[in-house]
């Protein structure tokens, strides 16, 4: 059922999380030549270059919770091996990067790690938990639908391509 809370479904405002994300996509698109201390629409500023021109900045790190229960939301996924067939360790993290929403608001979520961060599923307990030092793209995609969470936090941009 989502989170609506009396929102008219179809409503253009029908998924304000699916809403920001989009934004954040369309800004991290926007970086390829180029309120608050923290919130989505600072961090969306700095990808732009709003505040710090020139930046090199391009993602919007975000952290989602599920709908009902409100807690944070653990993505889970593996690497391919070196070979066709193999599988990598899997992985798992708290902090994504948005690759794309769709219209019906299906998102593809790139999990993002510590370069230093070797989480082997069973310690990492919390976003909390999780480094962020270094924070770098895996490569490593799932795919979500964004009517079952109900809260996204932004933290500040980074540049991940490095």
């Amino acid at each position: 059922m989502g989170c609506n809370h009396g929102r008219v479904a179809g409503a253009a405002t029908d998924n304000c999380v699916c809403e920001i994300l989009r934004d954040i996509v369309d800004a991290q698109n926007d970086v390829i030549e180029n309120c608050c201390d923290t919130s989505c629409e600072q961090s969306i500023n700095d990808l732009l270059g709003e505040t710090d021109p020139g930046n090199g900045l391009d993602t919007v790190p975000v952290i989602l919770y599920c709908a009902g229960d409100c807690k944070p939301f653990k993505g889970f996924g593996a690497r391919r091996g070196h070979e066709l067939g193999e599988m990598g360790d899997i992985k798992g993290s708290f902090i994504f990067r948005v690759k794309t929403v769709t219209d019906d608001c299906c998102a593809v979520l790139e999990l993002l790690l510590d370069r230093h961060d070797h989480d082997d599923c069973h310690e990492l307990k919390s976003p909390c938990n999780q480094k962020t030092d270094n924070l770098q793209n895996t490569g490593i995609c799932i795919t979500v639908d964004l009517d079952c969470f109900c809260h996204v936090t932004c933290l500040p941009a980074i540049n991940v391509f490095n």
